[in-house]
């Protein structure tokens, strides 16, 4: 991963309809790209974003979060952003993004809800 990179790990959740993407890295213009093309090769029923390891997003990650939500909704899939941090929370609270994405504090949390 480079220093401006965004390493991403897919798994699958315990009730095995379920995509768990785990990013390493800030989510943000230089990165949004590889992120686009790995949510648009998913096709689970669930998918869960699990940003753990995000240490922050910009604009441009914040709308690939929100144009992965769509494509989900569009595509009558299910999902999820998880284990958010303080900073990526913030902006996803004073863009109001949070009346849109389903956000759960943990992974296993996300994963339980979500069926």
């Amino acid at each position: 991963m480079s220093p401006k990179g965004v390493e991403i790990v897919t798994s699958v959740g315990p009730k095995g309809s379920q995509t768990i993407l785990r990013l390493t890295g800030p989510l943000n213009i230089h990165t949004v790209f590889e992120f686009q093309e790995v949510v648009r090769a998913d096709a689970s029923d669930v998918l869960i974003i699990d940003c753990t390891d995000v240490p922050y997003i910009d604009s441009a990650g914040l709308g690939a979060l929100v144009g992965a939500y769509i494509g989900a909704r569009r595509a009558r899939r299910k999902f999820a952003l998880a284990a958010a941090n303080t900073q990526v929370k913030a902006l996803i609270e004073m863009t109001q993004v949070n009346q849109l994405l389903p956000i759960y504090a943990t992974v296993r949390d996300a994963e339980a809800s979500i069926t």
